[in-house]
Parts: C-alpha cells; sequence; structure tokens
C-alpha cells in the first residue's frame, strides 16, 4: 500500500534518529509532557467526580430531595401529601417544621439548622436514621424536647447523649420585667454521622416541638419529598407544588444545597484550566522542536522542493510530524490516566495499609477515602483538547518551512 508522501516523510523524521540530538530530547520532552498533562487531568477530573459523587449521595441521602411548603402552613398535610405521592416519581412524602437557631453548650455555641420531623414518616424520605452513632431517632417524641445532633456538631458543643443544650431563637419575648430572647432547653437524645456537611449544621426534634417553638401548633411547614432517582426531582418540585393550589411553593435539591455543588463544580473547571497548562507548555515545545527541525532540514526541504513537492505538501510534512507527537503523548497519558483512575481508590487504600497512616482522616475530613469516577466524556475531552492544540501548535513552522526558497537553501550546500 502506497503511503502519501508527506505522511510517509513525517512519520519519518519522528521515528528516525538525528544528527541533532537536541531537537530529538525536544521531541521527547514534548511528547513526555503531553502525557504527564493528558494522564494529569483525567486523573484529577476523575477524583473531582469522585468527590462530587460522595457528597450528592451522602446528603441527599439525609436531604429530601424536595420541599413542598406554604406560607401560613398545612393543616391537612396528609391530604396533600398523598396527592403528591400520585405524581410521577414522587416515592414518598414527610411533614416537616425547620427554622434556624443557636445551640449553646458548655460556654460554646453554634447555628444551626433545626429541623421538625415525624420519626416514623423521616425514615421513607431519609436514612439519617441508619447513620445514628449514639441514641436513637425514637428518642424523639411529643413534647419531649430531645434533639438529634450532628457528630460535628455535637462534638462542637461537647455533649453527648443526655446532656442539656439551650436553643436560643432569633426572636424576643417580652415580659413586664423586659424585653427576653426566647430560649428552650433540649436533652440530647442521640448523634448521627453521615460524613457531609450536614453533620455540623443539622439539628432535629420532634414535629410538634418544633411547631410550638416556632407558634404554629397544629400546622405543619410543609412536605419533604423523596424521588426515585434525585435527577428526577430537578425541575419538578415546583410544578407539583402549584398543582396543589394558591400558596404552594417548592424548591428541589439543586436549590437547598445547589451551592455546594455549584462550589464542587466550579473547582472542577478551575483545577481542569489549571492542569490544562501543562498541555500547554507541551504543546509549545513543540513548536520549538519544529522550528528547530525546519532549520535543521532545509537542505532536505529544497530538495524535495526540486523534486516537486509543493508547498503545502512541504507544510503537511511537519504537520504530520508535530501532529503524531501530540497525538502518541496524549494516547500514551489517556490509556495511563485511564487506568489510574480506574484503580485510584484501591491504590491508595493499598498505600494507606503499606505506610499504616491514613492520607485523610476520618477525624478531620467529611470523605476519609480518596474517591475516584472515571467518565468516559471527561477523557474524550482532555484527549480531543491535546490533539487540538498540537495540531495548532505544527501551524507556525510548517508555514515556515513552506516558505523556504530551493534556491537559496541549496546556495551553500
Amino acid at each position: 500500500m502506497i503511503k502519501p508522501v508527506p505522511l510517509y516523510i513525517g512519520l519519518r523524521y519522528v521515528a528516525a534518529r538525528r544528527r541533532q540530538q537536541f531537537i530529538s530530547f525536544i521531541n521527547g520532552f514534548s511528547l513526555l509532557g503531553m502525557a504527564l498533562g493528558v494522564l494529569a487531568l483525567i486523573v484529577v477530573t476523575s477524583v473531582m467526580n469522585g468527590f462530587d459523587r460522595e457528597l450528592k449521595t451522602r446528603i441527599l441521602s439525609v436531604v429530601p430531595h424536595g420541599f413542598v411548603e406554604k406560607k401560613d402552613g398545612l393543616e391537612d398535610w396528609q391530604t396533600n401529601a398523598e396527592a403528591l405521592r400520585q405524581q410521577p416519581h414522587v416515592v414518598a412524602a414527610s411533614p416537616f417544621v425547620r427554622g434556624f437557631a443557636l445551640l449553646g453548650a458548655h460556654n460554646q455555641s453554634q447555628g444551626v439548622e433545626f429541623q421538625g420531623v415525624d420519626p416514623k414518616a423521616l425514615r421513607d424520605v431519609s436514612t439519617v436514621g441508619e447513620h445514628m452513632i449514639m441514641g436513637s431517632l425514637d428518642g424523639l417524641q411529643p413534647r419531649s424536647y430531645e434533639i438529634v445532633l450532628g457528630r460535628i456538631l455535637a462534638r462542637q458543643l461537647g455533649v453527648i447523649p443526655g446532656d442539656s443544650v439551650i436553643l436560643t431563637l432569633p426572636s424576643v419575648t417580652i415580659t413586664p420585667a423586659g424585653i427576653f430572647p426566647r430560649t428552650k432547653r433540649f436533652t440530647v437524645a442521640g448523634v448521627f454521622s453521615v460524613g457531609a456537611q450536614v453533620d455540623q449544621n443539622m439539628a432535629l426534634m420532634h414535629i410538634e416541638d418544633a411547631a410550638r417553638l416556632l407558634r404554629m401548633s397544629g400546622k405543619v411547614q410543609g412536605l419533604q419529598l423523596k424521588f426515585d432517582d434525585m435527577n428526577n426531582a430537578l425541575g419538578r418540585v415546583d410544578g407539583y407544588a402549584r398543582a396543589l393550589g394558591e400558596g404552594f411553593t417548592g424548591e428541589d435539591w439543586s436549590h437547598s444545597q445547589g451551592s455546594l455543588f455549584q462550589a464542587v463544580k466550579m473547582e472542577k473547571t478551575v483545577v481542569t484550566l489549571m492542569l490544562m497548562i501543562i498541555v500547554a507548555v507541551a504543546a509549545f515545545n513543540i513548536v520549538s522542536a519544529l522550528v528547530l527541525m525546519v532549520a535543521d532540514k532545509r537542505s532536505d526541504i529544497a530538495v524535495l522542493r526540486t523534486l516537486g513537492l509543493t508547498s503545502r505538501q512541504i507544510m503537511a510534512v511537519f504537520v504530520v510530524q508535530g501532529s503524531a507527537i501530540g497525538i502518541i503523548g496524549a494516547l500514551i497519558g489517556g490509556l495511563l490516566g485511564t487506568l489510574i483512575a480506574l484503580n485510584l481508590t484501591d491504590l491508595v487504600s493499598w498505600i494507606e495499609n503499606l505506610v499504616g497512616a491514613k492520607i485523610f482522616d476520618p477525624r478531620v475530613f467529611f470523605v476519609s477515602f480518596l474517591p475516584s469516577e472515571f467518565r468516559t466524556g471527561d477523557a474524550v475531552l482532555v484527549l480531543s483538547a491535546a490533539v487540538i492544540m498540537s495540531l495548532l501548535a505544527t501551524l507556525f513552522p510548517a508555514w515556515r518551512a513552506a516558505q523556504i526558497a530551493p534556491a537559496e537553501a541549496l546556495r551553500y550546500e
């Protein structure tokens, strides 16, 4: 099979030994840089995908997929809950009352979001009961004024089940003796650990106790929803809320927890752009290597032109050579990056067992291991960007080669 002349010569220049060893070194350095850049991008994007997956899985297993509320509260919430359960993809609904307060104990205080829940109905929309490390949700009884805290929150306050905490609401009580903040003493009934941000800022109590605190006795604030898939909640909750009647509003998890996931997404984008600099440096090395190659092959270019090759074919020779370096480096980096990304969690665990130390201390980090989720789309995007940058890097040196005049190049040969 006869190969096109520019393709044959371009690949020959890549594989053949050169008189200028420095040029060969730069080519090898360019290939290595491209491989390392692609490898790093694939591994890092896989790690960011893994953290995003872990956060979504952990938080959305505890935080409901959607909320439906009514401004003046719900009295007959059972009827509305049944109507919502008839909607597509909704599998459960549970009443809630929520607010914000300051929780204090042992001269420590922390702002929290407290939720009043029905312990039995909560199990249908949240797995927090499966993450209890001390105590139980069953301790939340009407008028018992008991509370369940996240692990980090309990540690910050220095409390365990049986201890008392003071909950201070952002409102005041006016009495003949003066104006006083509204406070209530609660007993810690349990501690849960999800391994996410909710461990630090969430407290649970019985729905009747929360309603009394917020002066909503006999009513609930709204309903928590669970969908068959968390992605099915996106864009649907508000429509389901409006279908219940006037005054109902709804929001899905992308609003209630959206800032956290947007931050993770932004971090992934920024890190990817920063690491893309490695690929750009490798592309600049391709430019340097080709410029030196053109200077070294001036006589060869002149001979080829006298043999009948056009300027466009001469340009194609160096485009093939530079692109081949970039493509080979990208493929090597892509293969190694994929292998590492697919086995990164096991590899890090093996290293931890080998050295006898934890890279991510579970007492400090929400996620105590290095998660990785390889996505084909990300790998294709990285490889495509590397190949395109390699191709663009060849254009200027190839154009310079095409401008060499045969007579001028052979004058002193």
